[in-house]
């Protein structure tokens, strides 16, 4: 198994940087579109407010991804966080690490199988939570994600077998 370094840290995974960009470009665009075409002349009055409200929310999705994606997901001995201290998920808890190509994951990541359910969370770009299931990836680096996804699989084995 790797080693960790000297804060106990063995695999950090974090938003690639040009895939942010374009994200969050992507995001900021479409909403400030769906407001344009809202103020065109030529829409009906009960289109508009539905038009605004939904470029509202794209963009505020949009600067959620931006902000999230400063975070970095940090894997130690016993747990998954983000370096905003937040937890993800116990290493004690998590049962399967699934990568595969058909596997429902985020982009560039991993998904883990938890024992229990868990609050649901999601930091866009990064990572999220729903019930016992955690998925890493998105907007982050496909050799971090698999590199974390391989560390996580050893440490289970290793678990499972003693």
């Amino acid at each position: 198994m790797f080693q960790a370094d000297q804060d106990g840290v063995y695999a950090v995974v974090a938003a690639s940087p040009m895939r942010r960009v374009g994200a969050c470009a992507v995001l900021y665009l479409l909403g400030a579109l769906v407001i344009y075409i809202a103020v065109l002349p030529p829409l009906k009055m009960f289109f508009t407010p539905f038009l605004m409200g939904l470029g509202g929310a794209i963009l505020w999705v949009g600067e959620r991804l931006r902000r999230a994606t400063r975070a970095q997901i940090i894997l130690t001995e016993d747990a998954l966080r983000d370096s905003d201290g937040y937890l993800i998920a116990e290493l004690s808890q998590v049962i399967a690490v699934d990568r595969g190509a058909f596997a429902m994951k985020p982009s560039n990541g991993f998904t883990l199988k938890l024992t229990q359910k868990q609050p649901h969370i999601w930091a866009p770009g990064l990572w999220w939570r729903l019930g016992r299931r955690v998925g890493v990836g998105g907007v982050t680096s496909a050799g971090q994600s698999k590199f974390m996804a391989e560390q996580i699989a050893l440490r289970i084995a290793d678990r499972d077998q003693n």
